[in-house]
Parts: structure tokens; sequence; C-alpha cells
């Protein structure tokens, strides 16, 4: 990833960075941060801080964490600048030379631009050998028209390519075709639910499904990848109407593999997104091991959007709280950092 050399190249960064948090708050009205942007704030005297923080003997991590979970995404950004500006040196190299570990790529995460960030977890799940299907079921399937532009901007910037290509090329049959849907963002954003063709498109999907031998994809696939969200959760309840079961048991139903997984989550994102964050979040903690990628994905990208949500649903739905998950799994400075985006450190 190219450095930031200039206030323009800056600018457009810090765009990026806001357009995506506003997209994340299209559907939720109402969502619980954990991490808003400091007011009143000073980006050299941050960067003073952190500075002070890393150099000579020693690091004081405390002060690292304190300053970096308590800013906003553009904010980090706008330390970093200013670092640069007053000691000739990128911040993140620093961090990166004064930490490792699980810590380490924490920071790296937290101060990323977060189409950037995207763009790499998106790369990183298709480039090598095999590819990580979860990881473009979390992020495909719960982003809105605008978040997915931004990401396929910083995409091609990045890595030359486009993103629907490296998907296309990554991935097959039906779930490829879903994922190409997806990639288009081109979903309907019209809050204006209309009951007459939520019950039409309820039918559709029962002819296309349960009424018939065999399944019609591609009647799920363009009702479940074109239709709003608010009108996609009246189809799920006419279809509730209409069958006597739950939308989500039909896809049990009719699908296998990656494609059930990627509807369900669909249909999961419409009803709860932090639920859906919650259960992913618990997924990987629990068990032998931890997959630390997924947890420093989900809260570095929802801190600013609905962590709040997610840690409610975290504990309404397991019986104990997303901290004490934490605490129980992770260690060291890496824990204390991730504390710090629930704002408990």
């Amino acid at each position: 990833m190219s450095s930031v050399t200039s206030n323009s190249s800056m600018r457009s960064i810090y765009r990026a960075s806001i357009g995506i948090r506003r997209g994340f708050k299209s559907f939720r009205y109402t969502s619980k941060p954990t991490v808003v942007p400091v007011n009143p704030f000073d980006p050299r005297e941050d960067a003073a801080i952190l500075r002070k923080a890393m150099k000579g003997f020693g690091t004081d991590e405390k002060s690292i964490i304190q300053v970096l979970t308590r800013r906003s995404n553009e904010q980090r950004l706008r330390i970093a600048f200013e670092f640069k500006t007053l000691y000739g040196k990128e911040l993140v190299s620093d961090l990166k030379s004064e930490t490792s570990g699980k810590f380490e790529d924490l920071l790296v995460a937290l101060m990323t631009p977060l189409p950037q960030f995207y763009a790499k977890e998106l790369h990183d799940a298709t480039a090598g050998i095999g590819t990580d299907e979860d990881v473009l079921i979390e992020v495909m399937c719960t982003m809105s028209n605008h978040e997915i532009n931004v990401i396929k901007q910083a995409y091609t910037a990045i890595y030359g390519t486009l993103l629907e290509d490296d998907l296309r090329g990554d991935t097959s049959g039906n779930f490829k075709r879903l994922m190409t849907s997806l990639c288009m963002g081109n979903r309907s954003e019209d809050f204006h639910v209309d009951q007459g063709k939520a019950r039409e498109d309820a039918r559709s999907l029962l002819q296309a499904g349960e009424l018939r031998l065999g399944t019609d994809e591609s009647v799920f696939n363009a009702v479940l990848c074109s239709r709003s969200f608010p009108q996609l959760a009246a189809i799920f309840q006419e279809y509730q109407f209409l069958t006597g079961h739950d939308i989500d048991d039909a896809i049990k139903a009719e699908f296998s593999g990656d494609l059930e997984k990627a509807m369900r989550a669909i249909v999961k994102v419409v009803r709860n997104k932090p639920l859906f964050f919650a259960e992913r979040l618990h997924k990987s903690m629990k068990g032998l091991g931890t997959n630390d990628r997924q947890l420093i994905r989900i809260m570095v990208t929802r801190c600013e959007v609905d962590l709040g949500d997610i840690a409610d649903m975290f504990q309404s739905k397991y019986g104990e709280t997303l901290q004490s998950w934490i605490e129980g799994d992770c260690s060291g400075h890496y824990k204390k950092c991730l504390l710090g985006l629930l704002g408990l450190y």
C-alpha cells in the first residue's frame, strides 16, 4: 500500500473513510458506536504523545492504546499526517517497529483507511491457494451500495484489478453469480415498502423453491440482491404468511454450501445486523484457538457504527459479555486494545 504523500491524496482518503462510515449508517439510525470522534481534537498533540511513547528505550503501550482507540478512523489518519509532518517518519512504520504479533496487526488495522482495509481483506480472501468464502460473505452481504462502490475504487487503486473480476475468478457456480450481483452495488435503497410487490416476490420465491422439483436459484438471487432491506423484511414476512414457516428454513432446505451461507447471511442482516456480527464474534473466539483476523476485522470496522449494539446482542444471545470473552480469549496489550475499542480501557 503506497504511503500518503500529499494533502490532496490525504483529503481523498478522508472523504472515502467518512463516506464509508456514512454508508454504514444508512439502515440503522439509532446505532450505538463505541468509538466516536474526540472533540476537541488536536492531531499535532496526539502525534507528539505517540512519538514520546515510542522514543528511546521501551514503549509506552498504554499511551498508544489510549490515543488510537479513542479517535475515529479519520482522526487517526490526520494524526499520521501530522506525525509525518513533524518527524519525517511514517507513524505506521514506527508502530510496526515498536510492537509485534496480534497487537501490531490490530494497530495497523486501526491506522488503515476503511476502504483500503476492506479491499485488503477481500484481496487476501481470494489471493493464493483456496478462498476464504466466510470473509466474502461477511463483507459483501452486509454492505450498502455506497460502501461497495468505495471499496471497489480502493481495490482497483491498490491492486490494479477489478474486485468483480477477482471475485469471479475465485468463486464458481451460483455462489459466483450471487457475489457478482452484490458487487454491482445496485440494491434498491428505497425505504418505502410495497406490500403488494412483497407478496408477489414471496410467491415467486415459493414457486422457485418448494413448489418445484429442483430450485430456480436465479429467482432467489434476483430478489435477495436487488430488493431494499426494508422490502426484503416485508417479503420474508409474506413468505411466512404463505407457507407457515420461515424463509431461513426454506433456504436451508433448498440450498447448501457457500450459497446457502451467503443467502442466510443476507436474511440475518435484514432482520438484525448487530446479531449477525455478534454471532461472527462468538464464532471467532469459541473452541480451540482464536480467529484473530475475524475478531480484529469486526472490532475495527464496527466500533464507529454499532459495536455497542453488537455487544448487547452478544450478551442477550450467549448470556455472557463480549468483554468477558475477549478477556478470556486474548492477552496482553492486544487484549487491552480490543477492550479500548469497546470503551473499556
